[in-house]
């Protein structure tokens, strides 16, 4: 049966999402190697595993966090559709079973704010783990750490000083909760950039039969 383990140690897998995250810092975009990867694979497993779902869901969704931003390596623009190509033949390759290829494929594609939906409880998951990964160690050039006049994703990243997505189950709700300093980005910073992401994080939820809450600085905005 194919797992995480496997996908990690597969070398296409690897020298794909390498190379994609190297073109991703030529042009400037923030972190998309293994930090990024593997905590959207181990949030979107966690997401699943505290709304009472399975361990194998919990592991499709961890294999789709890990996988989802491969199409990086063919371009940024809609990286997703290619991604969810590329992991088809990957995964068809190494033997995985269809129906579980097909929820995987489909959760990728449809990651991005631009043209995605939830259509599955695993994409649902993916969705919302991979919005969250808001945080001040995605941004690449130290020497720059320390300004303020970055672009705006630089600056907002660089603001949140922590970042939880909180699933409560007996509430059914899951907040994104953030820590911002306000003398790097204000709270309008964050929505001019964002709001299209949180907008999905609450379709994402409202999947899993849950409520969606933006916590800035322990004030719930929406």
């Amino acid at each position: 049966m194919v797992d995480l383990e496997k996908i990690k140690k597969h070398k296409e897998v690897d020298a794909l999402i390498q190379k994609g995250d190297e073109y991703l810092s030529a042009q400037g975009f923030t972190e998309h190697g293994y930090r990024h990867l593997n905590l959207v694979s181990h949030i979107a497993s966690n997401v699943l595993e505290r709304l009472g779902y399975g361990e194998r869901d919990m592991e499709l969704a961890s294999i789709a966090g890990y996988l989802h931003d491969i199409g990086n390596v063919v371009g940024r623009h809609e990286h997703g559709i290619s991604g969810a190509a590329i992991v088809y033949n990957i995964l068809t390759r190494m033997g995985m079973d269809p129906v579980e290829i097909a929820v995987i494929i489909s959760s990728i594609g449809n990651h991005e704010e631009e043209y995605g939906e939830p259509v599955n409880h695993v994409g649902a998951a993916l969705i919302l783990a991979d919005k969250s990964d808001v945080h001040r160690s995605r941004i690449r050039n130290a020497e720059f750490k320390d300004a303020v006049n970055l672009d705006i994703h630089d600056r907002v990243n660089y603001a949140v000083k922590h970042s939880f997505l909180r699933v409560d189950e007996g509430k059914k709700s899951i907040d994104l909760e953030l820590q911002i300093d306000l003398k790097i980005s204000s709270v309008i910073d964050y929505f001019e950039i964002f709001l299209k992401r949180m907008m999905m994080c609450r379709k994402a939820a409202d999947f899993l039969d849950c409520d969606f809450n933006l916590v800035i600085n322990e004030n719930k905005l929406v």
